[in-house]
């Protein structure tokens, strides 16, 4: 499980179908073999590291369901290791597991602030709520508002300072995950009512075991 607050911004080293190599610093402190990491919100699972990198291999179905298939050598990314069982929540509940790729819109100024619109799959948004949450690239993020098939954020100039989302400009791709709880709560209502949300829209993208294991 991970929280949606970014540890650190690491570097692709590495791109190949199977295999992505990474370069980074504070995640490598602990880090074990077998251990999760999130690639920009995609949980994956290590299986190599050295003094200054660590290695993950990539399952196809990760590749069709995340952006980890376009990444490219230099790329820069978002790191967090799994919360410990003792750490502090400050974000919400991210589980790795992507739901669907999106991308953004819209770049606003607000102030210092930045706003910015992500284009999205119009299956996710019964997910979003203004003033809920969102995981954007691994990034916990809160709703500003939302649409049919879009849905806006506040970025702080903090946010933006510490963390890669917007080096690809409007039109880059982003991963997204939504809050699992309303996830469950639809699962639930489905047996009450004796339907299946499965019935109504097309899949989430999101992989029934831990993407990349």
């Amino acid at each position: 499980m991970f929280t949606g607050i970014v540890e650190e911004i690491g570097f692709i080293r590495q791109a190949q179908p199977d295999t992505l190599v990474v370069e980074a610093d504070l995640t490598l402190a602990d880090l074990e073999l077998g251990d999760s990491v999130a690639i920009d919100g995609t949980c994956l699972t290590v299986v190599n590291r050295t003094e200054r990198t660590f290695t993950m291999n990539v399952q196809p179905e990760t590749s069709r369901r995340t952006i980890v298939g376009d990444y490219t050598v230099g790329r820069r990314v978002n790191l967090e290791r799994a919360v410990a069982a003792n750490g502090r929540l400050g974000g919400h509940i991210v589980q790795g597991h992507v739901d669907a790729t999106g991308r953004i819109a819209e770049l606003r100024p607000d102030g210092d602030g930045l706003i910015v619109r992500f284009q999205a799959p119009p299956s996710l948004m019964r997910y979003l709520v203004t003033k809920g949450f969102v995981a954007v690239n691994g990034i916990s993020l809160t709703v500003v508002d939302v649409g049919p098939d879009w849905f806006t954020v506040a970025l702080v100039r903090y946010t933006r300072d510490h963390v890669a989302l917007l080096d690809g400009g409007v039109g880059s791709a982003v991963n997204l995950e939504v809050d699992v709880l309303a996830k469950y709560v639809e699962r639930l209502l489905d047996f009450r009512t004796g339907s299946n949300a499965s019935d109504r829209t097309v899949s989430l993208g999101h992989d029934p075991t831990d993407q990349g294991r």
